[in-house]
């Protein structure tokens, strides 16, 4: 996934409500950006932070900038990375991975629809279906959240609609189709994804529940830049707690 623009680096003050975050460009100039993430984003969002920004050529959004990237120390060897905080870009990466062929577990299918309605008021993020085999129900989740050397955890915030969708996904298993959680860790530090069973212990045994009723788990690293993000490989998950 290519940004329309090479990101603008700044430098966060503070992210607050959730969604603002006040920023500093490196001539000064201080304004409000956008922050696409309702999480905790533990550990992301320190004042002083080195972050990249996205400008939108939309004359009618209230907030031009968008926050994108952050970088962090990584707890592998404290050496700067660069962190995707934006939840809405998962999707579109998965996306493009899948129409390149970049995803050999869920290639050959002849159609893709995105934010299709199952379940109890869900909407699956993309469904795969192809007229001679088991249509595949895929939820992307954003991971951002390191807190040990290599390790990836999920979630970084009580999640009780994470729990809702393992479930939902389990039924489809159980209608004869195929479902798949795909933890997209938007970060390249990592070697192992686990359920942060610390933060969220309702999650991680749903998740555990939705894996032995058949969805099946995969995850993928990603390579960041100021000019895109993309797939970088594929990382084991340990269904265990994260500490």
């Amino acid at each position: 996934m290519k940004f329309p623009h090479p990101l603008t680096p700044a430098v966060l003050l503070k992210r607050y409500k959730r969604f603002l975050a006040d920023i500093r460009f490196d001539d000064g100039t201080e304004l409000t950006a956008h922050c696409a993430n309702p999480g905790s984003m533990m550990g992301l969002a320190e004042p002083g932070s080195r972050i990249y920004v996205s400008k939108s050529d939309n004359p009618k959004r209230k907030l031009a900038w968008s926050w994108e990237l952050v970088e962090v120390a990584s707890p592998a060897d404290g050496a700067p990375t660069l962190v995707g905080i934006n939840t809405a870009h998962p999707n579109r990466v998965v996306e493009e991975a899948l129409l390149t062929h970049q995803l050999p577990a869920l290639s050959g299918y002849a159609s893709l629809r995105r934010e299709v309605k199952y379940g109890e008021n869900s909407r699956i993020d993309l469904l795969l279906e192809d007229p001679h085999r088991a249509a595949i129900y895929v939820e992307v989740k954003s991971v951002t959240l390191s807190r040990d050397a290599g390790i990836a955890a999920f979630p970084d915030a009580k999640t009780s609609r994470g729990a809702k969708h393992m479930a939902e996904l389990a039924a489809q298993v159980r209608a004869g189709h195929r479902a798949i959680v795909l933890f997209l860790v938007q970060r390249d530090d990592c070697t192992e994804m686990r359920p942060a069973a610390d933060i969220d212990p309702y999650y991680a045994q749903a998740l555990a529940d939705a894996v032995r009723a058949g969805v099946e788990p995969l995850c993928y690293s990603c390579k960041l830049s100021p000019t895109g993000i993309e797939i970088h490989q594929s990382l084991p998950i340990t269904l265990k707690v994260s500490v």
